[in-house]
């Protein structure tokens, strides 16, 4: 094989991948699902410093996933898994919102992460659209291309680094969808892929490095189709009880698939009892038996198994050190108590301490590049796991909310909340951020600092702390930290978006607009809020988004992460549409949402092809407050209309700036929002058509149906027909009945 020469030192390529795949994060919610906080949380993270085990599964659409097989793995065992779905299921249903295509794959997105935090996974998505149902894996391929799919699966896998490879699909007719058949052999492609440094080495400029998985398995078929049968090498048992939890892991499992409700509405819990899935080895490069009783039979995945990556020069340093790590975590587990987990914070601080150490020998060592590489990318892993379970296990918590304009005040203000604050701010909007500090746990936890934190590629936010807004109180075993800052959000600000677009709807990908984020579920937040810690001369971090709030009727207070957006977004309807030669003129509406906090006025006229002209040319408009929408309508009369395809956007003017794109506020009561944004562009052509005169139709509307503004579009006037109408009324009056999708 030949031989590749990185020129990025083993430091400077750590830099390329730690900052996602193997650093502490920031937490995106305030108050995370039961069995992710307290004594369930610590002893989870237990089991995750037990083991290097680590495992990713390749689906196509959200909701593939075996869920069962990633709770068991991941909560049962401690295994560290990646979930990577090929596309965001644009394609699919939807009973919860009338969104569609890009928006709905904004949607599912959502739904998958909030059932992930119930899988216990870290997840990553690929470019490529669910662009409807497939029949073959052929057609998916001329879709969406071979090597921009195998691309982007050999990327997550080199950023990951799992041991074993894992896919609900087996690459074949069984798995259905051409979708599905695809990711199943993608999955096992990348087995082999992701270690050939002959493949994919523009990676290589990003810092990654190749890696080779050691197993590669995939799920038996449900039904033969008369195909091959696959032998079951593993079978993995997600009807097991943990008490702990207090669920079997197929019943997480289905609580977190509950949350995917725009397919089906809401998913339902299996009764206790047992649940099998079974896997068939598709491939492996440590021996292995026909019958296996875990992924990672003939693998070393204890701590000292990270030893194995260095097959030159002397290891004695990593194995004595790697043996110290394993020896504190030993001692933690044995003295975990549900009810006293702080007690354990010394036997985790020590651990911590240990793979810092560890850390800097191995930088300082004369292993080879590719084998530092590796280390340390696990004992990065390592280090961030142990940060974690000290914090879960001290209790330490970091609270940041937008503040709000006037606290409340009174004998029954703590009963009230926090008032309602924006979801958007706006460039130039100044703000107030409060970060809330807890140590609960009665030990001597130092608070070396709170911070609010721009995203990186922003500008400065002036960020500047309070003075009188911070406030540090004991009381019994509580130690609490207030602290207010002051920030303005800066002119030049990114406004928060998915980092991925298409053109169009025909486009079977995205185009990545951050190549900072590729593969990662969304872009980053624009501000979160960490507290650092001093424990036994240990630092610790935690960190969380900035959260905005809104009470919401039925659900209580609602919190999402803070965003920044325009102070006026516009849309145009219809965005899409067709023009007869014959018509002189035809209708358009523009809607102004204004972020502004406070009264805003402005204009907005369409920007026309030439000689084109509307009626009015400009409209005037008047805000009151944030949120705030009027819709304006213009007449449009086009000139020398011709038999081909013209643009026309809408453009609104506010304190002396021009806006020609809005956002869509996508979602449903709760799940966290997602702003999909678009050009206020009206796409039309010019279309020679005639449309025989009296004619009546009558229509059955189906689900986000669309088509009768189409044909309002043509001219064509349709009667709705409901169920009852169907049923008895005379249908024969009409010309012709069309059928809604």
């Amino acid at each position: 094989m030949k031989t590749i020469l990185f020129a990025l030192s083993g430091a400077a390529a750590l830099l390329a991948v730690t900052p996602y795949a193997s650093s502490i994060k920031p937490s995106l919610v305030s108050h995370d699902v039961g069995i992710n906080r307290g004594a369930a949380a610590v002893w989870q993270s237990l089991q995750k410093l037990h083991t290097r085990a680590s495992l990713i599964m390749v689906t196509a659409h959200p909701d593939d996933e075996d869920g069962g097989m990633l709770v068991e793995e991941s909560r049962g065992r401690g295994t560290r898994v990646t979930l990577l779905t090929l596309n965001r299921g644009e394609g699919g249903a939807n009973v919860m919102s009338p969104h569609y295509f890009d928006a709905l794959g904004l949607i599912r997105t959502q739904e998958l992460l909030a059932a992930g935090r119930y899988y216990g996974v870290d997840q990553y998505w690929t470019r490529v659209v669910d662009y409807g149902f497939s029949k073959t894996k052929a057609e998916s391929i001329a879709k969406w291309t071979h090597d921009r799919v195998l691309a982007d699966v050999v990327r997550v896998v080199r950023m990951t680094r799992p041991l074993v490879i894992t896919s609900v699909f087996v690459g074949g007719p069984t798995d259905g969808h051409g979708n599905h058949q695809t990711a199943g052999a993608m999955a096992q492609e990348v087995f082999k892929a992701a270690g050939d440094p002959s493949m994919f080495p523009e990676h290589f400029k990003e810092g990654l490095r190749p890696w080779t998985p050691l197993k590669d398995y995939a799920r038996t078929p449900w039904f033969g189709r008369g195909e091959k049968d696959f032998s079951v090498n593993v079978t993995v048992e997600e009807g097991t009880y943990d008490p702990l939890l207090g669920a079997s892991y197929v019943q997480i499992a289905r609580e977190g698939l509950g949350f995917q409700k725009s397919q089906n509405g809401g998913a339902t819990i299996p009764k206790p009892g047992p649940v099998e899935s079974t896997y068939h080895r598709f491939g492996s490069n440590v021996a292995a038996a026909e019958k296996e009783g875990s992924f990672f039979d003939g693998i070393d995945t204890s701590l000292g198994g990270i030893a194995t990556l260095v097959q030159s020069g002397d290891k004695a340093f990593l194995t004595a050190g790697l043996a110290n790590i394993s020896a504190h975590v030993e001692q933690a587990i044995s003295a975990f108590s549900a009810t006293h987990p702080e007690a354990i914070a010394p036997a985790l601080a020590a651990g911590l301490k240990a793979t810092n150490e560890l850390l800097q020998a191995v930088a300082a060592s004369h292993l080879a590049e590719d084998e530092k590489y590796n280390v340390r990318f696990e004992l990065e892993t390592k280090r961030a796991q142990f940060n974690d379970a000290l914090a879960e296990a001290l209790g330490l918590s970091v609270d940041a909310m937008l503040a709000p304009e006037k606290e409340p005040e009174g004998r029954f203000a703590a009963f009230m909340g926090d008032p309602d604050t924006p979801r958007v701010v706006t460039p130039g909007q100044k703000i107030a951020v409060k970060v809330h500090v807890v140590n609960p746990s009665g030990q001597a936890v130092r608070l070396a600092g709170v911070n609010v934190v721009p995203e990186d590629r922003e500008p400065s936010w002036n960020i500047q702390p309070q003075p009188t807004g911070t406030a540090n109180m004991t009381r019994d075993q509580f130690v609490v930290s207030d602290t207010r800052f002051s920030l303005q959000v800066p002119e030049a600000a990114h406004y928060t978006r998915p980092y991925f677009s298409r053109p169009d709807i025909e486009q079977s990908y995205y185009d990545i607009l951050d190549q900072r984020y590729l593969n990662r579920p969304m872009s980053a937040y624009p501000l979160s809020a960490w507290a650092d810690f001093d424990y036994q001369g240990i630092p610790i971090r935690i960190g969380q988004v900035v959260q905005t709030g809104k009470r919401v009727t039925g659900l209580g207070q609602v919190l999402e992460p803070l965003v920044v957006g325009p102070a006026i977004s516009v849309g145009i309807t219809p965005r899409a549409g067709i023009v007869p030669l014959s018509q002189k003129s035809f209708a358009v509406s523009a809607t102004i949402h204004s972020n502004v906090k406070g009264p805003a006025q402005g204009s907005v006229k369409l920007d026309l092809p030439a000689g084109w002209s509307s009626n009015p040319p400009t409209v005037d408009f008047s805000t009151q407050a944030d949120g705030d929408e009027r819709s304006v309508s213009f007449q449009v009369t086009p000139a020398g209309l011709g038999d081909r395809p013209y643009q026309l956007t809408a453009v609104a003017t506010y304190a002396g700036h021009q806006y020609r794109e809005g956002y869509e506020l996508v979602g449903y009561p709760g799940l966290r929002s997602s702003y999909l944004y678009r050009p206020a562009t009206y796409r039309t052509s010019g279309v020679n058509v005639t449309v025989a005169p009296g004619l009546r139709v009558a229509y059955i509307a189906g689900s986000g149906d669309e088509v009768p503004a189409a044909l309002e579009n043509l001219g064509i006037h349709v009667t709705f027909l409901s169920s009852g109408d169907i049923a008895g009324a005379d249908l024969s009056k009409y010309d012709a009945i069309l059928l809604g999708v």
